[in-house]
Formats: structure tokens, sequence, C-alpha cells
């Protein structure tokens, strides 16, 4: 799952350089940083439940 999740936003990473999404807090190509703090999150969240189950 994490490996899924972490090509997931590096996709929308790859994305976000060529062509910003326009979503809220990501209008500009330098706010692609933004994504990789959500993967590090994501990816941390879905260790630690995978730990716990």
């Amino acid at each position: 799952m994490t490996k899924f999740l972490a090509l997931v936003i590096v996709g929308f990473m790859v994305i976000q350089l060529i062509k910003p999404l326009g979503w809220p807090g990501l209008k500009r190509r330098g706010d692609f940083w933004k994504l990789a703090l959500l993967a590090m999150a994501a990816i941390s969240l879905a260790a630690v439940l995978g730990h716990l189950t």
C-alpha cells in the first residue's frame, strides 16, 4: 500500500511541476513541496496502521 501511495503522490508532484493542479494551496509550480509533505504524512500513517494490525 505504501508503494502505491508513494507512486501516486510522485505522479501528482510531476504533474504539479509541469502544469499546476489549481487545487487550493497548489496554484504555483513551486508548491510541489506541499505534496511531498502530504506524501510523508500519508506513508507514515499507512506504515503505523500496518504495524498495528
